[in-house]
């Protein structure tokens, strides 16, 4: 069996079905597509499952993508993310677009943005908040 075709039935063996995103590439980029959703989207890694899943999603909403938005909700809500969750990170995605658009549109020195930054940082953290 070649590297396609055990990839291909792993594939079915784990998702219950080959999805089409699969058929959609060449074949010998199936085998390393195959692993690295594997790894990170199916077994656990540095980042919870929850979390890696949540991060898709928020990731899939700035780019604007039905597809991503849909695999990331529903896999966030397998791995434990409540809708509240959700919710929250819906609204901390325009928050950061929202912010990055007045960061840009008016050429704020991202030298000098950092070392706002790094005071602000420096003062929250020694509990002056």
């Amino acid at each position: 069996m070649t590297e396609y075709e055990d990839s291909m039935k792993e594939i079915k063996k784990t998702m219950g079905l080959v999805m089409d995103q699969f058929k959609a590439i060449p074949k010998d980029a199936v085998a390393p597509e195959w692993d690295e959703m594997k790894k990170y989207s199916f077994s656990e890694s540095k980042i919870p499952a929850k979390y890696r899943e949540l991060i898709g999603l928020a990731v899939a909403a700035s780019i604007k993508c039905p597809y991503c938005a849909y695999f990331h909700t529903q896999a966030a809500k397998m791995n434990g993310a409540t809708d509240e969750e959700i919710a929250e990170l819906a609204l901390l995605t325009r928050f950061t677009a929202g912010w990055s658009s007045i960061l840009h549109a008016s050429s704020i020195d991202l030298d000098e943005f950092k070392k706002q930054f790094d005071q602000v940082a420096k003062h929250m953290k020694s509990g002056s908040k």
